[in-house]
């Protein structure tokens, strides 16, 4: 008698052609690594790390269309091919007018802060992100969080969690002023929220909104193309779209965007400035060839920009994105499975681990997420990163945020893992959630100035 099939599982829908030999550790070693890093994983070597899900900006697979257009790089000083190449595919799949190219994300948010931003002015958003934040902050602006609730409830299961909350814009607009408002800055998917979605309706709504009170919206459109696959499963009226088409009316709703093109277009390296406004063009044209190198190039090489005009092509592909989030859901599911404590849904780029839940024990203000990584990494090689108090950073008075989130975030590259890593990953997680009681907090020993997440050092208390 033949077994009955109950479901049929998801496959990647690309097959390998090279491999990258990975190092295996012992726990002596891990635990003399991660002494030297100051218990923070961003101070790791690679050479020291098994399986790296510290992040997903610029550490995907690039496809062997990506390779071959590598080969094809114009490196002209001026006018490379390769930036009209660019233009055409930004274009065609998100719509914007006009763009300038930028080394990565926050070039543009820098570029666009001093454009857009003067001091005292209010910038509402659905969820900080800390570059864009710094970069606010830094050009005189204020951030105000407006995004709904949910999402700062890691068991909602609310479905779009990125969701503006409208009558909180209204009463921000109420509060300063349009005229304080230089642009609705709104994230796809929302990373601190735990990788959560916005819906069109409330983009829809959201544009009502602005639109009366003659306010931009503009767009970190860094992982849009998950979003649109949210948008396609959840919902109503938009299961027969395409992510391209979605991508598109996504982008079609806003003003212009900043893209880190490391994430979605699947590339090492890159990003840009879009924007539907001549003028906002014009001077992002004199500040780029300031701040990145001139407006055809704005610090990429060529190869680097037909590698991204080709990856934004493959990121809007229905199967790539359904294997993408499914294997993020896969390992989700897993940790669910051995009770660790995420935030739901599962998000689109990793799988979220609530440390404050997982460690009720350690205050926030010793750290949980943050020794939580490094347990993760002691226990196996795993490398994580802490998103909670220390990525939050300081008020401009010098007081901490506190917020709500105190997570670690399994952040998984796009075509590097198999569903085996996965496992590892999960099992992982499981052996040090067994043992979570043991678990200390930390000191922070030294916090530089600026983004402190990425160099601060810690010792255990």
């Amino acid at each position: 008698m033949s077994k009955k099939i109950i479901r049929r599982s998801w496959a990647e829908p690309y097959r390998m052609k090279m491999v990258e030999l990975l190092r295996m550790t012992t726990r002596a070693q891990r635990l003399k690594a991660i002494r030297a890093a100051g218990y923070n994983t961003f101070l790791l070597k690679s050479q020291d790390v098994y399986i790296d899900l510290l992040t997903d900006s610029g550490t995907s697979a690039m496809s062997s269309e990506q390779w071959a257009g590598m080969m094809m790089g114009d490196e002209a000083y001026a006018g490379s091919m390769n930036y009209y190449h660019l233009e055409d595919a930004i274009h065609k799949y998100y719509g914007y007018k006009y763009i300038i190219p930028t080394h990565q994300g926050r070039g543009a948010e820098n570029i666009l802060s001093q454009i857009l931003i003067k001091k005292g002015d209010i910038i509402p958003g659905n969820m900080y992100f800390t570059t864009t934040r710094l970069h606010q902050e830094l050009a005189g602006g204020k951030f105000v969080d407006v995004i709904i609730d949910e999402a700062h409830d890691p068991q909602s299961l609310h479905p779009f969690k990125g969701n503006v909350d409208l009558d909180k814009l209204e009463s921000v607009v109420k509060t300063y002023g349009a005229k304080r408002i230089p642009y609705v800055c709104i994230a796809t998917n929302v990373n601190m929220a735990g990788g959560q979605p916005i819906s069109i309706a409330n983009l829809k709504d959201l544009r009502a909104v602005t639109s009366r009170h003659g306010i931009r919206i503009i767009h970190d459109m860094t992982r849009v193309a998950e979003n649109a696959y949210f948008i396609q499963q959840r919902e109503r009226g938009y299961s027969n779209k395409t992510i391209a088409q979605i991508v598109k009316e996504i982008c079609s709703l806003t003003d212009g965007a900043t893209m880190s093109a490391k994430k979605d277009a699947l590339v090492n390296i890159g990003g840009f400035l879009a924007t539907n406004e001549w003028d906002v063009f014009e001077e992002a044209r004199n500040l780029v060839v300031v701040y990145e190198g001139l407006h055809t190039y704005g610090g990429l090489a060529g190869r680097d920009m037909e590698a991204m005009a080709i990856g934004i092509g493959e990121s809007v592909n229905d199967a790539h994105q359904a294997a993408r989030v499914g294997q993020v859901e896969y390992l989700g599911t897993k940790m669910q499975e051995y009770g660790v404590p995420i935030v739901l849904p599962i998000g689109g780029h990793g799988v979220f681990v609530d440390a404050k839940a997982f460690l009720p024990h350690v205050q926030q203000e010793n750290f949980p997420a943050q020794v939580l990584a490094a347990e993760i990494y002691l226990d196996s090689g795993v490398r994580t990163m802490e998103r909670g108090i220390v990525s939050a950073g300081r008020r401009p008075n010098g007081k901490n945020y506190n917020p709500k989130l105190e997570l670690v975030r399994f952040t998984i590259p796009r075509r590097v893992y198999t569903q085996a890593h996965m496992d590892v990953v999960a099992e992982s997680a499981a052996t040090v959630y067994e043992k979570r009681k043991k678990i200390t907090g930390l000191n922070m020993v030294y916090e530089p100035k600026y983004l402190r997440y990425f160099q601060s050092r810690f010792e255990r208390l």
